[in-house]
């Protein structure tokens, strides 16, 4: 039995590449062709969402905070879920004068089970149907792996940026089906190896391999948007991270190790071009786009990219982090005052502000 089965395994590494590049030279054309007449339709016919019911979680502050906003805008009725429960209750309250018929706002916890089915279940109980989920909530980091003092310590970013979004889907997916609605996941880039954010990158990326399957297994029932974020103003850009002894706190000196030169873009923009991504139905967004061109050099030539990390974000062998070279780029340049947002919007902005 082995031997027929290596001698299987040897003909399919002899036949299958070959097959596979004269198929995909004659099915890709045509398959492009398809998917540019998909994209064009959903331009034209993009959903609208009036009076639909949405449920973003993280909804207190950054992208969630916009999000919130860009569906009042839009005339959504709202669910928004988040664990500082003043904060949450401002936002509501902004949305609501933006033009959201009615909001309501879920103090909860995405990484314990039970916030995430009484979210659910309080959506439901209040407005009767659900056609947007939003998994948006997350939390970030700034170690170095092996200086973590105790590793277990990061199970929260696990729980929070993974499970949040698993659990949360779960319960939501039984109503999702009845509206044939629609997720929205932020994934982030994380095919990008960046140093200090080992844990987090892989949280991200198993969201990911997750709601691939996921659009797998529930065909066109639900329709799943895949966002992939660069740098977008949010706690994370402003230097809120978990540190190497598990506590979250916000170093701005690390935020310009971490961020460095990198151009943040404005949450506000990114919103809009989130919602309206999942109003089409698009598998894929990556906001800001051009950050999209990082993937296709990591594809093609990984060696340079892990190079470029090296030399930019890890510091000479025993000096501290702030030595790192894309801390001294925005110390010498004073670039951040070009490329980062000015200012942050906050639940305490007021509403006239928003609009």
């Amino acid at each position: 039995m082995d031997i027929v089965t290596n001698l299987v395994d040897q003909f399919l590494n002899l036949v299958a590449p070959p097959v596979s590049f004269f198929s995909l030279c004659f099915f890709l054309p045509p398959f492009l062709l398809l998917k540019s007449f998909l994209s064009v339709l959903g331009y034209i016919f993009s959903e609208d969402v009036a009076g639909k019911v949405v449920l973003i979680t993280g909804a207190s502050s950054g992208i969630g905070e916009n999000l919130a906003y860009e569906y009042a805008r839009r005339g959504d009725c709202l669910a928004l879920v988040a664990r500082r429960q003043n904060r949450l209750r401002a936002v509501a309250d902004n949305a609501l004068e933006i033009g959201s018929p009615d909001v309501i706002a879920i103090n909860g916890d995405v990484s314990k089970v039970e916030d995430c089915r009484r979210s659910v279940e309080e959506t439901i109980n209040h407005f009767g149907r659900l056609d947007h989920l939003v998994n948006n909530a997350g939390i970030g980091m700034a170690c170095m792996f092996e200086e973590s003092i105790d590793t277990t310590e990061f199970r929260n970013i696990m729980d929070t940026n993974f499970w949040g979004a698993s659990f949360t889907t779960r319960f939501a997916l039984p109503h999702l089906r009845d509206t044939k609605g629609k997720i929205a996941v932020l994934s982030s880039a994380s095919w990008l190896p960046t140093p200090r954010m080992s844990i987090y990158n892989a949280s991200k990326a198993a969201l990911r391999s997750l709601f691939e399957t996921l659009r797998v297994e529930v065909g066109s029932d639900v329709k799943i948007t895949i966002v992939t974020p660069g740098f977008v103003e949010s706690e994370l850009t402003r230097g809120k991270f978990v540190v190497r002894d598990g506590k979250v706190v916000v170093d701005p000196d690390m935020r310009d190790v971490v961020v460095s030169a990198m151009p943040v873009a404005p949450a506000a923009g990114s919103a809009k071009a989130i919602v309206d991504s999942v109003c089409r139905g698009d598998r894929y967004l990556t906001v800001p786009s051009w950050f999209r061109v990082t993937y296709h050099w990591k594809v093609s030539c990984p060696e340079v990219i892990e190079w470029v990390l090296r030399l930019f974000f890890i510091p000479s062998s025993g000096s501290p982090d702030e030595e790192a070279l894309s801390k001294k780029i925005v110390d010498y340049t004073g670039i951040k005052n070009i490329l980062y947002p000015s200012t942050i919007q906050s639940p305490e902005l007021k509403s006239r502000n928003l609009k």
